[in-house]
């Protein structure tokens, strides 16, 4: 299953995973526990998001290989004095 640029990523469990991180580091645990459920939730949605990632980047390495690059002038006149 293919994901589009459009299509957002569901991101709730690394949320969810820095949360419960965050919450042990506050405590002074020196542990945090998954559930096997929760681990693959993570993992999935981690392999997303970088898959996304990598999508982008060929993208953007293939349109700068070709040239596709648009630029940008801006010209800076200093205002006017009031």
């Amino acid at each position: 299953m293919s994901t589009q640029k459009s299509d957002p990523i569901n991101t709730a469990p690394i949320q969810q995973y820095l949360q419960q991180v965050k919450a042990a580091d506050s405590s002074n645990q020196r542990e945090i526990r998954l559930d096997i459920q929760t681990a693959k939730r993570l993992a999935f949605t981690l392999g997303e998001v970088m898959t996304r990632l990598n999508g982008d980047l060929e993208k953007l390495l293939i349109s700068q290989a070709r040239g596709d690059n648009e630029t940008i002038e801006i010209n800076l006149d200093g205002g006017s004095n009031w």
